[in-house]
């Protein structure tokens, strides 16, 4: 497993900044090459799946997610979202939890990711990718 994490602050309120980050179409917006398609009806909860496909030219591979934990923020506790991957070329899990920080709010994405297939020597520079990629995603919704 390539384990990673990112942590950011906003001046976004915590709800806002879940809403945000728990829209899943919206973030292909930010990950090259990539497409997402939500396979259940709304609203998201747990439950929800959805299909990242990363295509370049002929390849393309399918990042298939689902929701198995969904707790929005309150007023006294964190928002936390649990999705696992269960794809055949990518599996593993990834949470999002969204604390409240005075006028705004913090944000911890936490990713294992595993490529099926790819040496355990690779670990690390997946990991070094997924924080890149996923970093940008973080930082952009939360800007948007």
């Amino acid at each position: 497993m390539a384990p990673f994490l990112i942590e950011c602050r906003t001046r976004l309120p915590a709800d806002e900044a879940w809403r945000r980050l728990t829209d899943w179409k919206r973030h292909a917006a930010y990950v090259p090459l990539t497409r997402i398609t939500v396979t259940t009806p709304p609203p998201s909860g747990t439950g929800t799946r959805f299909t990242a496909r990363t295509r370049l030219g002929p390849l393309a591979v399918d990042d298939l997610m689902e929701v198995v934990r969904w707790q929005p923020p309150s007023a006294d506790a964190p928002g936390r979202c649990r999705l696992e991957k269960r794809g055949r070329a990518i599996t593993g899990w990834a949470e999002i939890e969204v604390y409240g920080a005075g006028a705004g709010a913090r944000a911890r994405w936490t990713e294992e990711l595993r490529v099926r297939g790819m040496p355990r020597a690779l670990d690390a520079p997946t990991a070094w990718a997924g924080r890149l990629v996923f970093g940008r995603v973080v930082r952009r919704l939360l800007d948007a």
